[in-house]
């Protein structure tokens, strides 16, 4: 024997039943539809990760740490010979700096490059902070890329000069 009953929504109207499905009557005006526009992301999505505080202070205090040595050592690198003259006595060169058209021309490069390195890494780091992401060992690695660069510009007027190539000879006759 078969089932008699009226199913669900046999006897209802096409407008009872286009409601009940949550859709307007039939007969009804279209109504205009309000579309809510966002703003397009700007460029990838980004994870927001949660603040540490501690990441910052050492950040920053590892960049005005640098900022004070950047501004030192520069200053004493457009005088050159002078800190070449220095290094060689504390060396225990016979002896003076002589090569001093190089010593001014290595020492004001080294000088920019310091400034430089340094604000390529207050860059890099700022741009980490804003972001969240960890941030305290981008002044360090900054800082070792950095002398690294200055170390090779220093190194070339110290090896240009007789006196310091003297006392690597007599160095290497031991």
């Amino acid at each position: 024997m078969t089932d008699q009953r009226p199913q669900y929504g046999e006897y209802a109207t096409p407008d009872e039943q286009r409601r009940l499905a949550g859709h307007p009557p039939l007969d009804a005006a279209p109504v205009a539809a309000t579309v809510i526009e966002q703003p397009a992301p700007a460029g990838p999505a980004r994870s927001v990760a949660k603040p540490r505080p501690w990441d910052r202070i050492i950040t920053v205090a590892l960049l005005a740490y640098g900022l004070v040595n950047v501004v030192m050592t520069g200053l004493a690198y457009l005088d050159l010979p002078n800190v070449m003259n220095e290094s060689m006595r504390i060396l225990g060169v016979d002896g003076e700096f002589t090569n001093f058209a190089q010593g001014r021309l290595w020492g004001t490069t080294a000088a920019v490059l310091l400034v430089v390195g340094w604000a390529i890494t207050a860059w890099l780091s700022l741009r980490r902070l804003r972001t969240g992401k960890l941030t305290w060992w981008v002044p360090l690695v900054g800082a070792a890329a950095t002398m690294l660069i200055v170390s090779i510009c220093i190194m070339v007027p110290m090896l240009g000069d007789p006196a310091f190539i003297a006392y690597v000879d007599g160095m290497a006759g031991r």
